[in-house]
């Protein structure tokens, strides 16, 4: 059994030890992941739609790093902390995967660990063999 890891430069994995995803054989789990800017600041306060998209963009770089594709992506959850933003978030998801259909839940929350983040996702894949 192999296992591979990579990181994405977030302050909270090395304080929390975590990295944002590991790999084993083909199972790829990506660890729940916030709108966090190549600042280390909050990207897109006060935007569900923006800030779910950017948590896909590093979800989907997670995978790419680790060899796998967003096609292999079999589940997602997704952490609201406003049920209103479920439309927003919603789209963005949809966006990616659309024509993919993972299992998905959604799921809302009291609060994030970033203050402003309004949406966390993770991720689990299946990396198909050639």
């Amino acid at each position: 059994m192999k296992r591979r890891s990579t990181t994405s430069g977030s302050p909270y994995e090395d304080s929390i030890g975590f990295c944002r995803a590991v790999r084993v054989d083909q199972a790829i789990s990506v660890s729940g992941t916030g709108p966090i800017g190549m600042d280390g600041k909050t990207a897109a306060p006060g935007d569900a739609y923006s800030q779910a998209k950017h948590c896909l963009e590093i979800i989907t770089k997670a995978i790419i790093d680790l060899d796998g594709h967003i096609d292999d992506v079999i589940r997602t959850r997704i952490y609201l902390v406003n049920a209103d933003d479920w439309e927003a978030v919603g789209r963005a998801h949809g966006e990616i995967f659309g024509s993919i259909k993972p299992a998905a839940t959604m799921i809302v929350v009291n609060r994030l660990i970033g203050e402003d983040w309004l949406v966390e996702i993770e991720a689990e894949c299946w990396v198909r063999g050639d």
